[in-house]
């Protein structure tokens, strides 16, 4: 993840803000009725303790239409409520520590109001449940996949969050844009490519992280911490790698879509 210091905006490789390339409707949020749900099971997650009744009834949504959807198309593989809560919610609710311990330790006193983008969102991970725990966020899903961005807008309703965007495009394409540069405080991507590419890791980053710094360095940024996170999760350790935007990205950055892949930094 990145975060970017008050007197600078945040790229990685670059980042932007409300693209005309899919505007969803603005949904507006909505009193969820209490009701049994299939992931009725609550995890002894300390963090999803901290979240009101309202907040883990939306939870507990989102991996309902989740599991429904993934019945007609592949947004997971995990197939099993309580393996979703394990291995991707408690996943996505544990990098809120570092993001706010981070922002507040170098940015601004405050992480109340942040504007976030989730790369490469998928599914929604971590972006929708960051936007349901943390609801003063602004939050942006960005997918290529117009799909997914149809589940995206599909679930956002369902879930009536009024902090959520979703934009389709790729991040190479989309960061050209000299209206969208930088404009973000925190950018977080889950699993989505080697780090020198773009990438939130697992539990043994050292080698990918030591790849990545020139990248990192390029791109206007440093490597802030590398930590552990608290996660409940049975698939192992997880990591946090938390880096800080102080200086613009060359113009030349983002490269073509593909480029990044085959010509790492």
């Amino acid at each position: 993840m990145l975060v970017r210091q008050s007197v600078v905006p945040l790229s990685l490789g670059t980042f932007f803000k409300h693209l005309p390339i899919l505007r969803p409707t603005t949904f507006s949020p909505r009193t969820l009725k209490r009701r049994t749900l299939s992931t009725s099971t609550i995890l002894s997650s300390s963090y999803f303790e901290t979240l009101t009744p309202t907040q883990k009834d939306q939870i507990h949504l989102y991996v309902d239409v989740l599991l429904q959807w993934n019945q007609k198309m592949n947004l997971t593989a995990i197939k099993e409520v309580n393996e979703v809560m394990e291995r991707h919610v408690e996943d996505s609710l544990a990098v809120v520590p570092p993001i706010r311990n981070s922002y507040i330790s170098h940015c601004s006193s405050s992480c109340n109001k942040l504007n976030l983008v989730d790369v490469g969102s998928g599914a929604g991970l971590p972006g929708v449940v960051l936007a349901i725990a943390c609801p003063g966020w602004e939050v942006t899903l960005m997918e290529s996949m117009k799909k997914r961005c149809v589940f995206l807008e599909h679930v956002v309703g369902q879930i009536g969050l009024s902090n959520v965007q979703v934009v389709r495009g790729r991040a190479e394409d989309l960061g050209q844009n000299l209206l969208f540069r930088e404009q973000f405080d925190v950018a977080v991507a889950r699993a989505v490519a080697e780090m020198r590419i773009l990438a939130a890791k697992g539990h043994n980053p050292e080698a990918e992280v030591m790849n990545a710094e020139r990248a990192i360095g390029t791109m206007g940024a440093s490597i802030l911490q590398v930590c552990s996170v608290e996660s409940q999760s049975p698939h192992g350790q997880r990591t946090a790698v938390v880096c800080l935007k102080a200086r613009p990205t060359p113009r030349k950055y983002p490269r073509d879509p593909g480029t990044p892949a085959k010509v790492p930094l």
